[in-house]
């Protein structure tokens, strides 16, 4: 069962993902590739259709400089 506090860690997470790739200069192509997944499933998770599984969020984490907690934080650690 999916709880409210579930939905507002994705929530961040969905923006922290799409914050960073664009600190970063990354298409959703750009770090599809990087992260080794589709572009379709780095849409998903940015706009929040999709729940990422954790191989998913370690993925982006990796492909984005920085750590799986990062990513799901709040107010990540913008790591340039």
């Amino acid at each position: 069962m999916t709880t409210q506090h579930d939905h507002k860690a994705l929530d961040g997470m969905n923006s922290n993902i799409r914050r960073l790739r664009e600190l970063r200069a990354l298409s959703q192509r750009d770090l599809a590739t990087q992260a080794k997944l589709s572009v379709t499933t780095v849409n998903r998770i940015e706009i929040g259709k999709r729940k990422p599984m954790p191989s998913t969020v370690r993925k982006l984490a990796a492909a984005l400089g920085v750590t799986p907690e990062e990513l799901l934080s709040r107010q990540p650690k913008l790591m340039e």
